[in-house]
């Protein structure tokens, strides 16, 4: 998976509401170095993180998964079926 790509997608969506790093942070309930860190691709999403971040922006989980490349989602998914098959 992509966590930088993921991230800077996220960082897109907040950037287009207007929110900083800190507000998103405060609103999803974690810290602005962790926001920081997704944004950057430097840590992982949990689950809980990652889909209160999406309600949040108020943009499916698939937007910020897949964002606009179908080649891409197809690899994800196959990724998460693999992982889930395990």
């Amino acid at each position: 998976m992509d966590y930088y790509a993921i991230g800077q997608r996220i960082r897109k969506y907040r950037r287009s509401l207007g929110l900083s790093q800190e507000e998103l942070a405060e609103k999803v309930g974690i810290s602005m170095t962790h926001m920081s860190h997704i944004e950057t691709g430097n840590t992982k999403l949990s689950l809980p993180v990652f889909t209160e971040i999406a309600l949040t922006l108020n943009v499916t989980t698939d937007s910020l998964l897949f964002g606009e490349n179908r080649q891409s989602r197809e690899k994800i998914t196959e990724s998460i079926a693999s992982i889930l098959d395990k």
